[in-house]
């Protein structure tokens, strides 16, 4: 067995492991990145747009946009623009940063549709599993004879 001692249901281990950028529960983090993601082109977005890209009712994304507002990750007036503040920017930026890297990584396993796993990985990795995802992604791309014997070695045998 591998150095760990104790063993905690998938709720212990949220519990005792600090996984989280600034304690951000899943959904405030899916937010968060879409709203990064839209402002990216205007340095801004709009309720509807984001509800749409979110596939959510405006209400629920205005409540949500509250939320991220009163904890100073956004400036919001109703009827008006969504604009990252600075630590919205930082945390929205890693959240980008975490998702693409886990769907690189997926693509390299051969992983058909790698946007859902990805959604359902991201919530949940330690940084220290990001670090070393990031680690052979970039081993791979150091050393593309690995990679390309990798990728011949995962294709179904014919």
């Amino acid at each position: 067995m591998s150095g760990r001692k104790e063993f905690y249901t998938f709720r212990g281990y949220s519990l005792h492991s600090a996984r989280r950028p600034d304690s951000l529960t899943p959904s405030m983090e899916d937010y968060l990145e879409m709203i990064y993601r839209l402002a990216q082109r205007d340095g801004y977005t709009r309720v509807l747009e984001l509800a749409a890209a979110l596939h959510v009712q405006p209400p629920s994304a205005s409540r949500m946009i509250q939320r991220l507002a009163d904890s100073d990750f956004l400036v919001y007036e109703k009827y008006s623009i969504i604009r990252l503040t600075p630590r919205g920017e930082e945390i929205g930026s890693f959240l980008i940063h975490r998702h693409n890297t886990l769907e690189a990584f997926l693509r390299l396993l051969g992983v058909e549709d790698v946007l859902e796993d990805a959604e359902k990985i991201e919530h949940n990795i330690s940084t220290a599993a990001l670090t070393a995802i990031e680690q052979l992604l970039a081993f791979f791309k150091e050393h593309p004879a690995y990679r390309a014997t990798w990728e011949s070695y995962r294709r179904p045998q014919e």
